[in-house]
């Protein structure tokens, strides 16, 4: 990617916008680090009271500091029709006013299509179906359930809820400072949304400003890295923030190389999820997501559009680098690390309880629990449900798959025979299959799940089982015990059998919890479809107290996972980044002292609430402070 020129966008004959661009010296030999900055624009005659609505470095009006909302359509503050036309034509006319949601085309109105309304039934609950839309959240309970076909949940209207008033459709970085420092001067709400694959509800927002990173979709191979402070002299990927998983992976395989993103094919591995952490088939052997970080380019609260790395705003760069997404700012791409291809072998295989009994079933698996920390120390990645038909109580364990980066067929076979000898002893029947690639991209491509859209009456909380929980045959059989009972209780497992540490110890606010990380495991409750939210509201209350408590209570002073999450999860600071919390707040306060950013349950959230309108933790009502 190379240096933005400057450049001129004409908005109206009452407009001029002039767009500098000038280069950093730092990390020259390898490109040019952008710096580009909205300066001084003039507004001669008609519309003197619009231009500092789009200046960097502003202060917000005493109005917006001490509101105690955000502000919104029916606000008398509310952005005039000229201020956002304004907005639309400094970004290249990119502003997508009042986008409809998708299953509009369902309900009565001017884009009801029964035949379009089909299609979208029949592919509603796949990743691809939403992720390439400019407002669609992959979790209808966050979005407000306000707008569904009919068929997967009847909501007998359709309005926007929880989704956005107006959209950037963002492609360079100009586009995203304009929106941010809109935001800032108005106080309207500012949301980022890459694929809305977010399922706690960070990328969605009632009536807010959202700005669309998912068409940064460059690329670029840099053949020779240098970081002396990141200990890395090597091959790295520069890519924009919307590439996709799918999209990043093939492109590191043509370049014989892999990198470290996760296993959702359509995810946006280079937005929230590489901020937020990140575990990896490849964590394994490498760490996490965010271990990966070489460079942000980055726009900032102020509307500055800065490069952090390890020696340029260093204290932005440590917290983007696991602090999560939407928080310090909105990244437009990220430097990682490259490392070369690895020939990968996977296996993928079920047993149920149906012929040999619970009893039975649960020995496969608490002979497998033994094997979780010399699978993780050997490199490997083990992905794998659990599972009780509350129709005939038959449980299912399916490996979905066992990966093992740099592994031969014969290798993986010797690190899996332990387990499967005892499974053949206790007479669960099982058929493995155990196939070898000769390289990461095939193996990825060939082996994992597509990923599906979030159910509508389930939620999932998440918890890291340490090294301490697998110490012991005693604490082995605490860790059986807590994962039946849930399992009783009727709390699908997913489950990952991986460990997080960095091999060159990188300094950076990634969630301390997974440096002694051995499973992490997530557990769903469900609630009936039609339930009052006062019921709905109660059972998920009550799985906090309950079946998480009790993960919990075997794992003092680990965490979960900030993207695999549920909102209701208590004290999320501790839980999502333990002792890097305090200094991730201060670094907050620092950086976006006038809260420019909000997503729930990120660094600094506590001082805002959206008041749902049902009262359900979801995005379907206003942002409000706490303390006013």
């Amino acid at each position: 990617m190379g240096l933005h020129t400057a450049s001129t966008l004409t908005t109206s004959p009452l407009w001029i916008a002039a767009i500098l661009a000038v280069s950093s010296t730092a990390n020259a030999a390898l490109y040019p680090p952008q710096y580009s900055q909205v300066v001084n624009s003039t507004l001669p005659g008609a519309l003197p009271d619009l231009q500092n609505l789009f200046l960097p470095g502003t202060t917000p009006s005493e109005s917006v500091q001490s509101s105690r909302c955000k502000v919104y359509p029916e606000d008398a503050n509310w952005p005039s029709d000229a201020a956002w036309e304004a907005l639309n034509k400094l970004t290249d006319n990119r502003l997508i006013n009042k986008p409809a949601p998708q299953a509009s085309v369902c309900y009565d109105g001017p884009l009801y299509d029964p035949d379009q309304c089909a299609q979208l039934t029949a592919s509603w609950n796949i990743s691809y179906t939403h992720y390439n839309d400019p407002v669609e959240m992959m979790s209808a309970i966050t979005q407000g359930m306000t707008c569904m076909p009919p068929n997967v949940f009847d909501t007998h209207n359709c309005t926007r809820g929880g989704l956005p008033a107006y959209v950037i459709n963002a492609t360079k970085p100009e586009h995203v400072q304009l929106g941010v420092n809109f935001a800032r001067n108005t106080g309207v709400r500012l949301v980022v949304k890459n694929t809305g694959h977010d399922f706690l509800g960070k990328s969605g927002g009632k009536d807010a400003l959202s700005i669309w990173t998912h068409y940064f979709k460059s690329n670029e191979y840099i053949e020779k890295y240098e970081d002396e402070n990141l200990k890395w002299s090597g091959p790295a990927f520069k890519a924009g923030v919307g590439v996709q998983a799918f999209e990043m992976y093939k492109f590191a395989h043509e370049h014989g190389h892999s990198v470290v993103g996760g296993e959702g094919e359509t995810v946006g591995i280079m937005g929230g999820y590489i901020q937020g952490g990140g575990h990896s088939p490849l964590s394994s052997l490498y760490g996490t997501g965010a271990d990966q970080v070489l460079s942000f380019d980055v726009v900032t609260s102020s509307g500055e559009f800065i490069t952090a790395n390890s020696t340029s705003n260093t204290e932005i760069f440590w917290a983007m680098r696991g602090g999560g997404g939407s928080t310090f700012g909105v990244a437009t791409s990220v430097t990682v690390k490259a490392y070369p291809d690895h020939p990968t072998t996977a296996a993928r295989f079920s047993f149920t309880s149906q012929t040999v009994g619970n009893e039975t079933f649960w020995a496969g698996i608490r002979s497998y629990i033994d094997s979780f920390v010399p699978n993780a120390d050997a490199g490997t990645y083990a992905y794998f449900t659990i599972g009780n038909n509350v129709w005939n109580g038959i449980l299912t364990f399916t490996m979905t798959p066992f990966f093992a980066p740099n592994k031969t067929l014969d290798e993986t076979k010797a690190i899996l025979q332990p387990w499967f000898s005892e499974l053949d002893r206790l007479g669960i029947t099982f058929d493995p299959n155990i196939t070898h690639f000769d390289n990461y991209y095939d193996a990825w491509r060939s082996s994992f799940p597509l990923e599906a859209v979030s159910k509508v009456n389930s939620t999932t909380g998440s918890r890291m089982f340490p090294r301490a929980n697998f110490e012991t045959t005693e604490k082995r059989d605490e860790l059986l015990d807590n994962l039946r009972q849930s399992i009783d209780n009727n709390r699908f497992q997913v489950h990952f059998n991986i460990k997080a540490v960095d091999p060159l110890d990188t300094d950076n606010a990634v969630n301390p919890a997974w440096r002694n990380n051995i499973l992490f495991s997530q557990q769903a409750v469900r609630w009936p479809v039609n339930g009052t939210a006062e019921e709905i509201l109660k059972i998920r209350h009550d799985f906090q107290e309950g079946d998480m408590q009790r993960w919990r209570d075997i794992t003092p002073g680990s965490g979960g996972y900030l993207a695999e999450a549920d909102r209701l999860e208590p004290n999320f600071g501790i839980a999502f980044w333990g002792s890097k919390y305090e200094k991730l707040v201060e670094l907050k306060r620092k950086f976006d002292p006038y809260d420019v950013f909000f997503a729930t349950t990120s660094v600094g959230s506590e001082r805002w609430k959206v008041e749902s309108v049902n009262g359900l933790p979801n995005e379907n009502g206003k942002l409000c402070r706490v303390d006013v």
